[in-house]
């Protein structure tokens, strides 16, 4: 087995548990109930981990991660509407003042 990835937040681990399963990429969720030792012991100490269970699946593996933290970074980028000039936060699509979509996203 090899770890991929370590995140504090488990619904995070469990998505990309998820979309690492369907690349056909069997993987576990370590330390996902060690939460309850936080202050007793380091904060990354008890971070939920993901692990692939073939050593030839973590570089795809790794990469699947990649992928999706860089899509996520490019959709928290804000925007300015080019109909009214609002500045939006980049999960939305749609301008909430005048309801133009964005042409970057």
């Amino acid at each position: 087995m090899k770890r991929v990835y370590s995140e504090p937040n488990p619904i995070f681990i469990h998505h990309l548990k998820d979309l690492l399963e369907d690349k056909g990429i069997k993987s576990i969720i370590k330390n996902e109930l060690l939460s309850g030792g936080v202050g007793d012991l380091p904060p990354t100490e008890v971070w939920p981990e993901l692990w692939v269970m073939n050593k030839e699946d973590k570089v795809p593996a790794e990469r699947i991660v990649d992928e999706f933290l860089q899509s996520i970074k490019a959709n928290s980028e804000s925007w300015k509407c080019s109909n009214c000039g609002e500045e939006i936060e980049g999960q939305f699509n749609i301008c909430w003042s005048c309801g133009q979509e964005t042409t970057s996203n």
